[in-house]
This record gives structure tokens, sequence and C-alpha cells, in this order.
């Protein structure tokens, strides 16, 4: 027994010598932590910083037909649409409804006014009444002639027994032709009465005024509850215009040359063009033709110029400077370097000039450039940047010149 005992005593535990191991714990706690905190630090101090943009690199572009030193003729003239058109009404009546406002785009066959249709409608259902009475009148007379053919026809089959005289005959064949000619002659009275019907309808149709083609409103003439007229009347009261539509695909220039050069100007000729609203813009161009007569009073002969690009910028009435090119300098102006291109939401436009942010690295200068040409989503930089170089797309409130940013892809 006491042997068993003291081997239980042997093996049991003795909880008050156990190793304290809660002291590595904690310092495995502290160690995580430093690292942690070093960790949030260094992310805080290397994380990215400034404003968000976006980068758009200035492509080098050429410019076809730019004026060089080559220019044989200078001349200047207008820009002038070959098709617009002042829309009038076909009758005289009240205008009850505008559907232009200058700047419009219309299309061709497109409502742009409505007249008064009121007296128009009357009429139309008085010439309706009278295809119906005429039509009626018809039938009544086709009632007749058959009741006529067929007495007619017994009239004569009596003569023929010698039961009436040939008189009554006479008289029965008499009133068959009568409602004959009657019948020919309703049925006139119902081609007159349609006819009539249709001029009314045409009327109705006159009271919409349509755009002829499609095209630009540049001028709005009138005013609803104005009479308008296709013809001049006197007081001052009636208007004669409802508007001018100018179709913007027709631009051209017009150019008188002194007659003493035209020998310089040749049909296909390269021309460069510069609008007097934007000097540093040079727009390509070509001769369309010469007009083969002079003017006696000032010397001069009339050149069409075809613009070789269409912008919105261009305008009608506007004053343009041409340059005649020579054969040669129109070959190598078509090299000729006309600046960059960017993005349009790269520039900051102001008119004719604008600001763009390029990068270095990761900071920002702010440089003015000077514009040329715009295209769709593109604009053209015609001085102060360099192809190649790095321009900030993002928002302008927020850079500034020697700001930080953060570029994203």
């Amino acid at each position: 027994m006491e042997d068993r005992s003291t081997l239980l005593r042997q093996l049991r535990i003795d909880r008050g010598s156990e190793p304290a191991s809660g002291g590595y714990g904690r310092i495995w706690l502290a160690a995580a932590a430093i690292v942690l905190i070093a960790a949030g630090l260094t992310w805080f101090w290397m994380r990215p910083t400034g404003a968000p943009v976006h980068i758009a690199v200035a492509q080098a572009v050429t410019q076809d037909g730019a004026a060089a030193a080559g220019s044989i003729l200078d001349a200047s003239g207008y820009v002038v649409a070959r098709r617009q058109a002042t829309v009038a009404s076909k009758i005289t009546d009240k205008m009850v409804e505008l559907n232009i406002e200058e700047g419009d785009h219309v299309k061709a066959g497109q409502i742009i006014a409505k007249l008064d249709d009121t007296n128009i409608r009357a009429s139309l259902e008085q010439a309706k009444a009278q295809l119906s009475f005429a039509k009626a009148g018809l039938e009544e007379t086709q009632v007749n002639l058959a009741n006529a053919q067929r007495d007619f026809d017994r009239q004569k089959r009596l003569a023929a027994d010698h039961f009436v005289s040939q008189a009554a005959v006479d008289n029965s064949q008499t009133t068959f032709d009568a409602l004959r000619a009657q019948l020919a002659t309703q049925r006139r009275n119902v081609e007159v009465a349609e006819r009539g019907m249709n001029v009314a309808e045409r009327n109705i149709d006159d009271t919409t005024v349509r755009a002829p083609f499609a095209g630009v409103v540049t001028v709005k003439a009138a005013q609803p509850g104005e009479i308008v007229s296709p013809i001049s009347a006197g007081g001052g009261f009636t208007r004669t215009g409802i508007g001018t539509i100018v179709d913007m695909d027709s631009l051209e220039i017009q150019v008188d040359v002194n007659e003493n050069f035209i020998n310089r100007v040749q049909p296909d000729q390269h021309v460069a063009a510069k609008l007097n609203a934007y000097p540093d813009w040079q727009i390509p161009a070509h001769v369309i033709a010469v007009i083969p007569t002079a003017d006696r009073s000032k010397g001069t002969v009339l050149v069409r110029i075809g613009l070789d690009q269409k912008d919105a910028r261009i305008l009608p009435e506007m004053g343009v400077r041409v340059s005649f090119l020579a054969a040669d300098a129109s070959k190598d102006a078509g090299q000729a370097a006309a600046g960059v291109r960017l993005p349009g939401n790269a520039v900051q436009a102001t008119g004719s000039t604008g600001v763009v942010f390029v990068v270095h690295e990761s900071t920002l200068e702010r440089r003015a450039v000077r514009l040329g040409s715009r295209s769709g989503d593109e604009i053209t930089v015609s001085s102060g940047l360099a192809a190649g170089e790095r321009v900030a797309v993002g928002d302008f409130a927020a850079l500034e010149d020697g700001a930080k940013i953060r570029i994203e892809p």
C-alpha cells in the first residue's frame, strides 16, 4: 500500500513549478504592433498624392495647302453661301405658329411655320358640299334619262302599231336627247366641283410653310400674329419673308482679283485662306472657277474659291484674305508643320488662345498656347507646345502651376 501511495505521489503534477510563459507572449504582441505601425507610416508617406489626372500626348500634324513664301498673288474677299433662301408663304395670310429661331438647324421638308387656315377650311367644306350637290344632280339626271329611254322605246312600239302619232314619238325622242345632254353637263359639273375641292385642299397645304432644304436659320423675319405674303404690300405691315435658311455645306469664298493679274489664277489652283476673325488659322482651299466677265467700274474679275476644310467657325459674309500659290509652293506647303493635335478636354480654350498643363514627372507646368482649327473632339495647337509633350487631362479647377498630381491609367 505504501509503495502504491508513493508511486501515485510521484505521478502528481506540481502546478506551482510551471514555467512563466506569459512574458514572451506580450513581447511578440508588442513586436507585431510595431511592425503594423511602421507599415502604416510607410504607406502614409509613400502613398500617391495630388489631383488625379489622365495623360494626353501631343501628336504632330501637317496642314495641307499651308501658305508658303511661294504666294504669287494675294487678294481679299468674303465668305458666301451658294445656297440660301428667304422662305416665304405662297399665300397672304396671318401667321399663327413659328417654329424657328436664329441658329436652329432644320431639315429639308421640316415645318417651320403655320398660317391661319380657318377661312380656307371653310372654303374646302363649301367645295365638298358643291361636289356632293353636283353628284346628286348627276344621279337625278341618270334616273330621268333611264325613264325617258323607256318612254321613247314604248312610243316607238306604239307608233309601229299605229296607236300613237309620229309627233308623240318625236316629243319622246326630244325629251330623251335633252336628258342625255343634261347628263353630260352634270358630269362636267361634277368634274368642276372636284377641281374646286382640289384647289381648296392645295390652299390648305399652302398654310404650312416647310424648309426647302437642310441648313441653319440665320434670320427670323416674322412673328406669330403678323400678316405674311409672297408679294410686297403697302403700309409696311405685311412681311414678305418668314426667315432665311443657309446651307452651310455650300459655303465658299468669292474674291475680286485685279484684271491685270488674273492671268496668275487658274482653276484647281491651291489657295491658302485666312479669316479676318482668325488671322492665325490657315485654311486650305482651291480655285473653283474664274467668272468669265470683268467688272468695268472696278476693273476686277470675280473668282470662286472652294474650302477644303469645313468648320463651324466659318460663317457667311466673313471677311477673308487669300493667297494664290504657285504649283511648286503648294506641293511643299503640304508638308509644312501645322502644330500638334490634342483632345479638346486637354485645353482650356478662350477664343484663339488657351492654356494647357504640361506634365513633368509628378508636377505641372501651366503654359499658354495658341489654338488652330477644331475637328470633332480634337483641337490643333499651332504654337506653344511641341510634339511628344505630355499634357494633363482633368478638372482644371484643381490644377495649377507647380501642383502635385497623381497620374491615373
